[in-house]
């Protein structure tokens, strides 16, 4: 059987190009500078700087029109680095919280418009959520969601609030984006956000964020209790071992990728 022959797309090839190379000198490089070196012409060279540039992966220094590496390649790099181990951070911290409260305990990831699950604990009772590994959550219909929601920052949360489309789940599923606000709100006083049966019936969650060194959430520890279990003494537990597991996390987290502001 004859092989596929392979056709790299030059597009592409001349983005990795001009990415490798500004990381590899680790300075900032003029337009001349990238096109010697890469062999592009310079026309083209402009249209691909610019929507790099637009996109946060390069960035143009003022005064000195030499091209750096931007925020966005930055975070790309981080968020790769730690998204390989955070399961494996999370597990001692979820294990002891689900022993703590006697009832299912996760850990979730932060995916642009969802949360999923990485790492879960089931309860020992009969009657309890099983944590399947891999689900996908909505922001707006999470606890671990609305977690991470209220900690995002400020124009990251109202890029979302501007574009989400609320699809009912249960009849308890949040209605309107001003009722999303005020639990937002509240989630960023107390450190803690709640969904009582607005994913799935009969189920309560508390959830808390898990944040970096800078205060970016990358995910959130979450308790899951069958409501008819749930009443104000396990709510006091569960909020208090959700911030706990939250930071225990977080501090290994920190200790193996010590995030910086501005970095």
């Amino acid at each position: 059987m004859k092989k596929e022959q392979f056709r790299p797309v030059k597009s592409a090839e001349r983005v990795l190009d001009v990415i490798e190379l500004i990381a590899g000198r680790r300075r900032a490089m003029s337009h001349a500078e990238i096109a010697a070196s890469l062999r592009i012409p310079k026309s083209s060279l402009t249209h691909l700087l610019r929507s790099l540039t637009r996109r946060g992966y390069l960035v143009l220094e003022p005064g000195r029109q030499a091209y750096a590496a931007g925020r966005a390649l930055f975070e790309l790099a981080k968020s790769a680095g730690t998204r390989l181990d955070l399961a494996a951070l999370a597990k001692e911290a979820i294990d002891a919280l689900a022993a703590q409260t006697g009832e299912s305990a996760s850990f979730s990831v932060y995916r642009h418009d969802y949360v999923e699950r990485v790492y879960g604990a089931d309860s020992p009772h009969a009657l309890a959520y099983r944590m399947t590994l891999g689900a996908r959550f909505p922001l707006y219909a999470s606890s671990g969601g609305k977690a991470v929601l209220a900690a995002l920052p400020v124009e990251e949360r109202e890029r979302y609030l501007a574009q989400v489309r609320i699809e009912r789940h249960t009849e308890r599923t949040i209605r309107s984006v001003g009722e999303l606000r005020r639990e937002l709100a509240e989630a960023a006083r107390e450190g803690v956000a709640f969904s009582r049966g607005e994913h799935t019936r009969g189920i309560v969650a508390v959830a808390a964020p898990v944040k970096r060194a800078d205060g970016y959430p990358v995910g959130a520890v979450n308790v899951v209790v069958p409501s008819a279990r749930f009443d104000s003494t396990l709510e006091v537990r569960c909020v208090q071992a959700v911030k706990r597991a939250a930071q225990r996390i977080e501090a290994e987290l920190n200790t193996r990728v010590p995030y910086r502001r501005g970095s």
